[in-house]
């Protein structure tokens, strides 16, 4: 049985081990968040706008008396520089985290690439073919099915529904193997092919950790900086309406 034609290269990508689901809640959570501040952010700009064009009309046609007024309004005008100061800090920490993890996602491809060329991997290319092979029992055993052309179809995703981050590769290359070692008694040819893949993968992947760690450390900062400027965003805000 031939191999079929299948290639990790030039992957195209787009943006913990311990519960996945808590942690895509929460960066679920996070997003959101993230979502509403940048409405904020562009109400900010328009309550800044409205201060500014007011300052410039109280200048020219102050009066006695009004001097206060001024200053005020001087004053709010100078936190206009500051407060797209920190929205310019925010885009550039978060395009670079992104094009971080992007270079993390591109080196786990090219390991998924070494391994799709390894001559046991053909049977871990496509989707199990559970009506041909007759494996009427196979959902039964395994609740999530994987394979390598899904991987490589998640990873080149650009309508938003692919990997965000280089542990969700991890998880699903994993699952790959363990399915196979799951289903066929571990003295099958299959059985031994992915325990032999998955070792390789390993091998790989405790080389690449160090790096998704530190990547990840960096990325709580940033996280914690940005929900930092959200609470210095509202106060400015509750600032100028004032």
């Amino acid at each position: 049985m031939e191999p079929p034609v299948f290639s990790f290269d030039n992957l195209q990508v787009r943006n913990p081990d311990g519960n996945d689901a808590d942690t895509e809640g929460f960066k679920h959570s996070v997003d959101g968040i993230f979502q509403k501040v940048d409405k904020l952010e562009r109400r900010v700009n328009e309550v800044e706008q409205f201060y500014l064009n007011i300052s410039k009309k109280q200048q020219s046609g102050s009066s006695k008396g009004g001097g206060n007024s001024i200053v005020k309004d001087k004053d709010k005008e100078r936190h206009v520089p500051s407060i797209r100061k920190q929205q310019q800090d925010a885009s550039k920490r978060e395009a670079a985290a992104a094009k971080r993890m992007q270079e993390l996602m591109r080196q786990l491809g090219t390991t998924l690439r070494q391994i799709a060329q390894h001559k046991w991997a053909w049977p871990f290319m496509q989707p199990v073919d559970v009506k041909g092979l007759g494996l009427h029992d196979y959902y039964e055993v395994i609740d999530k099915p994987m394979d390598l052309s899904t991987i490589k179809n998640q990873i080149e995703s650009n309508d938003g529904t692919g990997y965000k981050n280089v542990r969700e590769i991890c998880v699903d290359a994993r699952l790959v193997f363990k399915n196979a070692m799951k289903y066929n008694d571990e003295k099958s040819d299959v059985h031994v092919m992915a325990r032999t893949l998955l070792g390789k993968f390993e091998e790989k992947w405790l080389q690449l950790l160090p790096k998704v760690t530190e990547e990840e450390k960096k990325e709580e900062k940033t996280r914690k900086w940005r929900l930092n400027w959200i609470c210095s965003l509202l106060r400015r805000l509750q600032w100028l309406v004032i």
